[in-house]
């Protein structure tokens, strides 16, 4: 098996409380091109983990103050490193030990003294099902046609930024579009051209959402979404406007919308300060209304719930 060079260059974090242990894992794997984080100790491995988020940590359990084992319950009761695979790196090697390793949540474990080949090849293995898992994640998140969330992960990311918003204090404003007469569209162009259209009203979208409080995503079928938090009433019907007018823009011949004879989309817009009494299916429908109130008044536009105050 062939280890010139890894084929990732991935983050992996090792902790052990033997310099001489960090010292040869550290050069060893830097060798092959990973990118390496030697730590000695579990709280370092903690903080490490959560600074740099690591694509997989090798980690020794026999350490004072805080054993391997401890550390790995830890790292999976955090959402964001639970995913991590760990290897366990030990001298212990009874069956009871590795079963307690696996039952915790480790993904391996290697003995002490090492085979560099069989570690090697352990660690390539476990970063390729790593990878492919993320990949396939992506997949199950994102919409084929546009590339955007889909609405699983639209759902996902409202309810997340709706509570984050609730413990900040901070507004979040959602944003609700149509592509106008877009049957019609499709009626006349067909709906390999109508695809085109929704890519590219996609595209537009992306531009204006590149905060990581920001998504854009498509809703299903020719309507989409953007949720921006800590953003108030005038910046989100700002943005509204400007997807809008860049959408406009385009100047997609649309010889059957009643609208103009471009493609255009109309837009409905809330801002609201979560609270525990309301649910975000509220702003949603709010939204939602917003965007009928557009398409009523002729489409083409942008509609802010303040607006009918």
């Amino acid at each position: 098996m062939d280890f010139k060079q890894s084929e990732y260059q991935n983050n992996i974090l090792v902790v052990d409380d033997k310099y001489e242990n960090l010292k040869y894992l550290s050069s060893l794997l830097s060798t092959k091109g990973y990118n390496v984080r030697p730590v000695p100790n579990g709280k370092l491995a903690l903080s490490g983990a959560q600074a740099i988020l690591p694509d997989l940590i090798l980690l020794d359990i026999k350490m004072p103050e805080m054993d391997g084992y401890e550390v790995c319950r830890r790292l999976k009761a955090i959402p964001n490193l639970a995913e991590i695979p760990v290897i366990f790196l030990t001298a212990f090697g009874d069956t009871n030990d590795v079963v307690k390793g696996f039952e915790i949540g480790a993904v391996d474990y290697i003995t002490k003294p090492f085979n560099q080949e069989i570690l090697l090849a352990r660690i390539k293995t476990h970063l390729t099902l790593r990878e492919k898992t993320k990949q396939l994640y992506d997949l199950s998140i994102r919409d084929g046609l546009t590339e955007l969330a889909n609405r699983r992960s639209f759902d996902e990311f409202l309810d997340s930024e709706w509570k984050r918003c609730q413990r900040t204090n901070m507004p979040i404003s959602l944003i609700m579009a149509d592509v106008d007469h877009f049957k019609l569209y499709n009626d006349r162009y067909g709906h390999q051209k109508g695809d085109m259209v929704l890519k590219k009203v996609a595209s537009t979208m992306t531009q204006f959402c590149k905060r990581p409080s920001d998504l854009a995503a498509r809703y299903g079928g020719e309507e989409f979404a953007v949720i921006l938090g800590n953003t108030d009433t005038e910046i989100a019907k700002t943005i509204a406007e400007r997807i809008c007018l860049g959408i406009e823009k385009l100047n997609i011949p649309h010889e059957s919308s009643l609208t103009k004879k471009v493609v255009t989309t109309s837009f409905g817009v809330c801002t609201m300060v979560p609270d525990e009494q309301i649910k975000p299916s509220v702003i949603l429908a709010s939204a939602d209304n917003q965007l009928y109130k557009a398409k009523e008044k002729g489409r083409n536009r942008v509609i802010h719930s303040a607006d009918q105050t």
